[in-house]
């Protein structure tokens, strides 16, 4: 499904669904009612709440003012740059949509020239940042992944995947820093400072009463998880969404547009479809055929390895919402620690995003300048590609290797 979807160029929700009421049907031999109730309706809650939150939040202008102070404060230092964009991009993840974090892609890009930063440095900060951010509770990565994961018996912390995720980016943008070293900025840039040059835009009571909302949201969800409570984020997203919305109504409707609709639908299809296979036996076959691959590390390197290599080409979403139910089996054997094992394969499926086979990629390498297009996009494939393997490795060695933490 998966290969039909991405050589015809068709939304993959759109053929998982049909797809699980018919396999559902002819071969679980389960009514078209037990299929469609597989239909994962407390996750299309978190993802409306949180994406019309975070719509709403941009249409009335408080994230473009929040980037544009961020931006105005970070300076031009050349070192810390590729680390600010980290943060920005991160953080604009976090609010629902990973992919809003190619915002700074179009500014990154061009900065990087101007101050001596390697683009191909620049890059993975971005997607290292989207990584990270995107893993947040209140975004599609973190999102998607606790909730499945939970369903299927794992209990794991959003915190801890969030921390994980935050953890393993540093580090890798860390390594990326010692890599691609500063150069000279083009002669042409020397006087130009991009970062400083961005327009100062004021805050207004609107703004203002929205980042109240969003410091109440993450709050209450941190609060929460401290507390052993596992919070509703999509309801609670949906109460501060209302509320913006009783406060300026025009924005609040111009916001039901933001609702992503389509992970809406991809995630559901995926999760249907995967609901009919467990009810066949073929995820538990599938999970304890990668259990039996010699030992329980190597089978957990596969399965990390093989979400990094399908996401590299495919949604990183839908893989997780699709692998998370595979590793099940192998995190629930005792013989590898289960947080670590879902901590891991999102993280590896996240962080390849930066080939220019994915949509992430493919942005950062459009938004090079051109004359660093090429080059861009040959070192970004490589270390994509590379990510494959150096991820799952570093992972199961440092995170799996103490069975039972």
């Amino acid at each position: 499904m998966f290969a039909i979807a991405t050589l015809r160029n068709v939304h993959l929700g759109v053929l998982m669904f049909p797809a699980a009421c018919a396999v559902g049907v002819m071969l679980a031999g389960m009514p078209l009612r037990d299929v469609e109730g597989g239909f994962p309706i407390s996750i299309m809650i978190l993802l409306v709440g949180v994406t019309y939150f975070f719509g709403l939040a941009q249409v009335n202008g408080t994230i473009e003012r929040l980037i544009d102070a961020g931006l105005t404060r970070a300076g031009s230092r050349p070192v810390a740059l590729p680390y600010v964009f980290f943060v920005l991009a991160g953080a604009v993840a976090a609010m629902g949509s990973p992919q809003a974090g190619l915002v700074f892609a179009p500014v990154a890009m061009p900065v990087s020239r101007r101050s001596g930063v390697d683009p191909v440095l620049m890059a993975i900060a971005i997607n290292a940042g989207i990584s990270a951010g995107g893993l947040a509770p209140t975004s599609l990565f973190g999102i998607v992944t606790y909730r499945v994961a939970r369903e299927a018996g794992i209990a794991i912390s959003p915190l801890t995947l969030f921390g994980v995720a935050v953890t393993a980016n540093v580090v890798l943008l860390t390594a990326a820093a010692l890599i691609f070293r500063l150069r000279e900025p083009a002669p042409s840039d020397i006087a130009t400072n991009a970062v400083a040059a961005v327009p100062q835009l004021r805050f207004e009571r609107q703004h203002l009463v929205t980042i109240i909302c969003m410091v109440g949201l993450v709050t209450t969800v941190i609060a929460s998880a401290l507390r052993g409570i596992d919070p509703d984020i999509g309801v609670l997203a949906l109460g501060f969404g209302a509320l913006l919305a009783l406060i300026d109504p025009s924005m609040g409707t111009r916001a039901l547009d933001r609702i992503d609709w389509s992970t809406v639908f991809l995630v559901g299809g995926i999760v249907t479809f995967v609901g009919v296979l467990q009810k066949l036996g073929a995820v538990d076959m599938l999970g304890h055929a990668a259990m039996n691959i010699g030992t329980p590390l190597l089978a957990a390197l596969i399965i990390c390895a093989t979400a990094g290599l399908v996401s590299a080409f495919a949604s990183t979403t839908g893989i997780l919402a699709a692998l998370v139910p595979l590793a099940v089996p192998l995190a629930t054997s005792g013989a590898v620690s289960d947080w670590a094992l879902i901590c891991a394969l999102s993280v590896c499926a996240s962080m390849v995003d930066v080939s220019p086979f994915s949509t992430t990629g493919a942005t950062l390498v459009a938004s090079a300048p051109p004359e660093e297009r090429e080059r861009t996009r040959r070192l970004t494939m490589s270390w994509g590609m590379s990510m494959v393997v150096v991820g799952p490795l570093a992972f199961v060695f440092v995170l799996l290797a103490a069975r039972g933490s």
